[in-house]
């Protein structure tokens, strides 16, 4: 049996404010094609489906079109709930959708009822662990809050099941199973475009929680899985040889630029995984990381291939170019990052922060540093000139009006710096909030 085994496609996502949804859709019909030319029987998408819990309806029509085409091409898939998606939404119709052979595992109550399929070497199990939120789930299934324990606690249950399934196997040969999970697995590298799923490493897990014991050497566990499918983790990798993240089909973070994306086909043989395979995804739009001065950037051949891909560029330069956004996409179309680095020269001081910078300047010597510090270049005699105009410009003109005495009694106006009066309160009394007599306040 083949299996293609992904997940985090995160349908609807933006990459640094520009839509992808056109590349997400490129990338699923070139998995719909791997999957006739390859004759997968089964696919399974270990969660984060969309990119949030109420997708638009553009992502949800890309998502409609390629499980439809992807069951039209004779595969089942299986598809689990990530953290980034609505479990409820996602998991809408599914024990309807079973029937022509799209299986929803959002629920914590459907981890351990697998997809049952079979092939000339007998019964495969296929399950399938939706993301699940300690604080929402620990209570119901009765263990401590911790991503440990209520992943333990489930996958507990489907191994149960697999243990029972492979207890009545017989003649009809072993029961092989694949397990998906959307977790963040001790020993997977992240990318940093991955949502946190807690605070401080609390939400990673290991690898034996889901197991049911040690990576190598085998388990005693007669519910041990053959597979682990998991997501959430964004670059492809390999915590054991069957124990993997498929990762996104696309690159979501300038980290991962250079890095082959794509899926794992795993091929299931009589006594469990005989061989596992990289599927690699071409994707519509390259990644670029350029760095230099700018002059050098425009006009070295070597960055030919980077002029329709998506670009990160660190400017060098001394001196702060003037606009080079502009500058740089007369030939990198889509550069979404920029930032400025100048070379610090052999022997310059290194860039201070921002309060030693400041530490007892006045004000138009912190001006200056200012533009020194954003430009590259110290401020010119005629600059200097300009700034300190505008310092004495925004300096109130003091007034014989601001030397009248303080307030008292019932004048409740206040005496701006040039002489104007603004009421501060209009018929209140504010004299030590004392009891206002009767002839008073028939004449207020």
């Amino acid at each position: 049996m083949r299996i293609l085994h992904t997940s985090d496609w995160h349908l609807g996502r933006s990459f640094h404010r520009v839509g992808m949804l056109d590349h997400q859709a490129a990338v699923l019909d070139a998995l719909v094609e791997v999957v006739r030319a390859e004759r997968v029987d089964a696919v399974v998408v270990a969660g984060d489906v969309y990119d949030r819990a109420l997708p638009s309806v553009d992502a949800v029509e890309v998502l409609d079109e390629a499980l439809h085409r992807l069951l039209g091409a004779g595969a089942q898939v299986l598809l689990t709930s990530g953290n980034h998606d609505s479990a409820a939404r996602l998991g809408f119709g599914g024990r309807s959708l079973e029937r022509a052979g799209l299986h929803l595992r959002t629920r914590v109550a459907d981890a351990a009822r697998p997809v049952e399929l079979t092939d000339a070497h007998g019964p495969v199990a296929l399950y399938g662990v939706p993301y699940l939120e300690p604080g929402l789930v620990a209570g119901p299934l009765g263990v401590a809050r911790s991503h440990t324990a209520v992943l333990g606690e489930v996958a507990g249950r489907v191994r149960a099941d697999l243990a029972d399934r492979r207890r009545g196997d017989g003649a009809r040969g072993r029961t092989r199973a694949l397990l998906a999970a959307h977790a963040f697995v001790v020993g997977g590298e992240a990318s940093g475009d991955e949502r946190d799923i807690t605070v401080g490493g609390v939400g990673s897990v290991p690898v034996g929680t889901l197991l049911g014991g040690a990576v190598t050497g085998g388990s005693a566990d007669p519910g041990r899985p053959d597979y682990l499918a998991l997501g959430h983790l964004h670059g492809r990798q390999v915590l054991a040889e069957q124990v993997r993240y498929s990762g996104s089909p696309l690159a979501y973070a300038f980290s991962e630029a250079g890095r082959a994306k794509g899926h794992w086909l795993v091929e299931l043989g009589p006594s469990g995984v005989d061989r596992v395979d990289a599927v690699d995804v071409a994707p519509p739009r390259q990644l670029a990381l350029l760095r230099g001065r700018l002059t050098d950037l425009l006009t070295a051949p070597e960055h030919r291939a980077a002029e329709d891909a998506w670009c990160q560029v660190v400017l060098t330069d001394p001196e702060r170019p003037r606009e080079p956004m502009a500058a740089l996409r007369t030939r990198f179309t889509h550069v979404l990052v920029l930032s400025w680095e100048p070379e610090v020269a052999p022997g310059a001081r290194l860039q201070r922060g921002y309060a030693e910078r400041v530490a007892g300047l006045d004000e138009e010597e912190m001006c200056c540093s200012f533009v020194d510090h954003v430009r590259g270049r110290p401020v010119g005699p005629a600059e200097r000139a300009l700034l300190r105009a505008a310092l004495e410009a925004t300096r109130p003109e003091v007034t014989e009006a601001d030397h009248r005495p303080a307030p008292t009694g019932a004048d409740l106006t206040s005496h701006g710096p040039r002489g104007g009066e603004l009421a501060v309160v209009d018929e209140v009394d504010l004299r030590e909030q004392r009891p206002v007599p009767a002839d008073e306040a028939a004449s207020a």
